[in-house]
């Protein structure tokens, strides 16, 4: 089994694991920085459910448009492109006092490009790293993400007790600077793996193929659904909590860690598979307990132990990978994320407008509880699916 110190020996991998990280921990302090001030301007949780969510919804579009540019392509070039005009829409949200929606919409702009960057980057690792390696790849990936949430939403909520807004989002705006050196730098200059165009038609011809799949299917829903439950969860923590959310999404992001590290770093893949079941249960119970509204130090390490659950994920995309051929491993991949993260704008929205007419408390509850029978109905499928590919694997 390898180990992280033999793929972070890799400098290629590094490079992308840290402008990932920088990435990640600007996109964070942006959104919370986002939903305290649209919260404080409107106190709708709709809205800051809204605008720190909703830009997921982006994702979709570009899944459906330009994300056959995960493949055909050059890597670096985009990666590049996408982190400058990501650090230019942060230094806007900081120069300008902008309105609530035209907040909103800068924000929507980005997430439509960093979807297809997404796409990119998760192709690009199956380039970096060796084949074997690709999961503890990925962990290490999720890891630098869980990490930079920590310290983003704990930054920024401590940040924003001393300084406006607009200084929290120009550190942001650094942040996402420095990716661009990084990248560009930092990473070689590949060839795209289709020698087609990119294109809507070119990316529909890649979503259908990958859809008309049965193995894919199954995954893509417990990609998305369970988890996007989970995040509508997330997403009313700020009207739940008010300033305190940042624990609640800091201790979120720990828990997701700690299951990456885990389940990444020393699992093998048979016990990955059948890890899964559990950690798909995992990630919705703890959160029940909201809707009897304990101290929010108890609802903090729930909500960490629940988010250890996210790791199922790692069993998931490794299937996904082997039941894909290597010339749309980008696209598939960047397919997920668009859907995961439209199906989390989705869910956010719904929970905010939910909470809006009951109560953050019980909304949270009952999503939780959705979210557990979703992944208790997947099972099953996603059994056969694996059993699928064992033969394959086997043959």
């Amino acid at each position: 089994m390898s180990t992280y110190r033999e793929v972070f020996g890799q400098a290629e991998f590094r490079n992308l694991w840290i402008s990932t990280a920088l990435g990640n921990a600007s996109a964070t302090m942006t959104s919370l920085t986002l939903a305290i001030v649209v919260n404080a301007e409107t106190g709708s949780a709709l809205l800051s459910a809204l605008v720190m969510f909703g830009p997921s919804l982006a994702h979709v579009i570009g899944a459906s448009t330009l994300m056959s540019a995960a493949d055909t392509a050059k890597p670096r070039r985009l990666l590049v492109l996408f982190a400058v005009v990501s650090t230019a829409a942060i230094a806007a949200q900081a120069a300008f006092d902008l309105a609530a929606t035209a907040r909103l919409l800068l924000t929507l702009a980005v997430a439509y490009g960093l979807s297809i960057a997404s796409g990119v980057r998760w192709g690009l690792l199956n380039e970096v790293v060796h084949r074997d390696q690709f999961i503890l790849g990925r962990s290490a990936m999720n890891l630098s993400v869980g990490a930079m949430q920590i310290a983003g939403f704990g930054a920024a909520g401590l940040l924003l007790q001393v300084f406006d807004a607009g200084q929290v989002f120009w550190l942001a705006a650094a942040f996402s600077a420095l990716t661009v050196p990084v990248l560009r730098f930092g990473l070689k200059d590949r060839a795209p793996r289709r020698l087609t165009g990119t294109s809507p038609g070119e990316t529909w011809r890649g979503n259908r193929a990958l859809l008309s799949q049965p193995a894919t299917r199954p995954l893509l829903l417990a990609l998305c659904v369970p988890n996007g439950l989970i995040v509508g969860c997330e997403a009313l923590f700020v009207p739940y909590a008010g300033a305190a959310a940042g624990l609640l999404l800091a201790a979120g992001a720990a828990g997701m860690m700690l299951g990456d590290l885990v389940v990444g770093r020393f699992l093998s893949r048979d016990l990955r598979r059948k890890a899964s079941v559990y950690l798909r249960i995992l990630l919705a119970v703890p959160f029940l307990a909201f809707a009897f509204d304990p101290p929010i130090g108890v609802l903090a390490t729930l909500v960490a132990i629940g988010s250890i659950g996210y790791s199922a994920s790692l069993s998931q995309q490794e299937l996904l990978v082997e039941a894909t051929t290597f010339e749309l491993r980008g696209q598939v991949l960047g397919l997920a994320s668009a859907l995961r993260m439209t199906t989390f704008g989705i869910c956010a929205v719904v929970a905010g407008a939910v909470a809006d007419l009951a109560a953050p408390q019980p909304t949270i509850a009952a999503f939780a509880a959705l979210s557990l029978v979703v992944s208790i109905a997947l099972t099953r499928p996603l059994a056969r699916v694996g059993s699928v590919q064992e033969t394959v694997r086997s043959a």
